[in-house]
């Protein structure tokens, strides 16, 4: 008789107690294995590579702000912050490599022979002009402990200049004042102090009272303290010269030692007697290098000057102009395989002036001798060098535009006492009616008799913006 296969198998219980344990024991098994592939599961969900099992759900929403140490803060607030807006906006932080980095003169109207007009077209008359090309626009940071810097040219100035003091004290008290945690302030240069200079200011000469409510000055008050001139005390509105370390090389008004300044209430640079006179004074400090210049001779008819980025013509235009024809003549340059020439504005222009040289001392022209600057016979009948145009409107009480801004590379002539002389010094800036005739002004004009000429020579630069 054939065995029972369940008989047979060894091992195996027969009957129906030993079929409910085997039953029993695979279920059991079976459970175990669900509840391994149920943990594996749980562990492994998600997606996304991360450890699940750490996760823990966030509290709050991910800051967006900085992680910086918060021992980075200032530990106070400034309590001298500007109260207006400035009127641009520049890059908090200066990408420019130069080291002389010229600030634009802020004029942004325009100008015929006469007065404001809409913007003239490319190749039309008047283009050209200043506010025509747009460069670095001024930026100031109040600091908050009585000192402005600049963000162009890096510099730090005091904000309130105080009352008028002489040259002598001004000298002084570079050497004893500490500012903000400073010590180092120093009197500024003629062009430290020029940086400062916006050509949105006014002119009040001609202004017949002493109301200054609707004047503005050439510097940018939201950020400095400024005066104009106090008639009650005898000064002119205009008596708002602010001092520099520049002395003139050689003299003035019959012999005067004379040391350059800046007026921000009508707009110029001046030689100006050092005895018996009172001048503002802002010190400044860092960028002790800022002004000063490094030509190289391209070797083609023009200089590049490294420290500002700009190219120059080697030569002048050898032939004056009036302004208007100053504008066309460098618009329509071509020179060195260049056609993008432009009139320079009043910063780039007086940018070049060496103020170690002067007709007087060293027989040239007030630039470097890397450049070649025409001679001509002044109105004294002496050798002398030329007031060059810049395309910056100098605008005059009430809204006239008639002048534009000059620099005297040579003597800044005028007639006082009975003679022509040289009253401001080479190096100056000032300015000449647009047009006319210069025989209509024998004696020149204003309280120096600034001699007018009208038909100024040219220096022409590349490297502006155009608007």
């Amino acid at each position: 008789m054939k065995e029972n296969c369940l008989s047979a198998a060894p091992g195996i219980m027969t009957g129906n107690k030993q079929l409910k344990f085997f039953e029993g024991t695979m279920l059991a098994l079976l459970a175990i294995l669900l509840l391994s592939f149920w943990m594996i599961g749980c562990s492994g969900g998600g997606g996304g590579g991360g450890d699940a099992g750490s996760y823990i759900a966030p509290t709050s929403t991910p800051s967006t702000e900085p992680t910086s140490d918060p021992t980075d803060a200032p530990t106070s607030t400034p309590t001298d912050t500007p109260t207006s807006t400035p009127t641009s906006t520049p890059n908090p932080t200066p990408t420019s490599s130069m080291s002389y980095v010229i600030v634009d003169t802020g004029e942004t109207k325009y100008y015929d022979d006469e007065g404001e007009i809409s913007s003239p077209q490319e190749g039309g008359a008047f283009y050209g002009q200043d506010a025509n090309y747009q460069g670095n626009q001024p930026g100031y940071v109040d600091n908050g402990d009585g000192t402005i810097t600049d963000l162009n040219t890096g510099l730090m100035w005091q904000k309130d200049p105080g009352d008028k003091v002489t040259y002598d004290e001004a000298v002084a008290g570079a050497g004893t004042l500490e500012l903000a945690g400073y010590n180092d302030w120093r009197l500024p240069t003629i062009k430290e102090q020029y940086s400062l200079i916006l050509f949105s200011g006014l002119d009040p000469s001609g202004l017949e009272d002493d109301d200054t409510s609707l004047l503005v000055p050439f510097i940018d008050t939201d950020y400095f303290g400024f005066k104009y001139g106090d008639p009650g005390i005898g000064d002119r509105i205009i008596d708002s010269q602010w001092v520099t370390s520049t002395v003139y090389v050689g003299t003035t008004m019959g012999g005067n030692e004379t040391v350059f300044g800046v007026n921000h209430a009508d707009g110029r640079i001046k030689g100006y007697p050092m005895a018996n006179k009172t001048f503002f004074v802002l010190y400044v400090r860092d960028n002790t290098g800022y002004g000063a210049n490094n030509f190289v001779d391209n070797g083609n008819g023009t200089i590049t000057d490294q420290a500002t980025g700009l190219m120059w013509q080697t030569d002048d235009s050898e032939a004056s102009y009036n302004w208007e024809e100053a504008l066309n003549y460098a618009e329509t340059l071509e020179h060195a395989g260049h056609t993008d020439w432009q009139l320079p504005n009043a910063k780039e222009l007086q940018s070049i002036v060496d103020y170690t040289r002067s007709p007087d001392t060293t027989n040239s022209a007030a630039i470097d001798p890397i450049f070649n600057s025409t001679s001509i016979t002044n109105e004294a009948g002496e050798t002398d060098y030329p007031f060059y145009w810049t395309g910056t409107t100098h605008v005059g009480w009430p809204d006239r535009g008639d002048s534009a801004v000059y620099i005297a590379f040579g003597r800044a002539m005028g007639y006082m006492f009975g003679e022509w002389m040289d009253v401001h010094g080479a190096g100056a800036q000032r300015s000449d009616p647009k047009s006319g005739n210069p025989a209509d002004w024998p004696y020149g004009h204003g309280p120096q008799g600034d001699a007018i000429r009208i038909y100024n020579y040219v220096r022409c630069v590349r490297g502006g913006l155009s608007e």
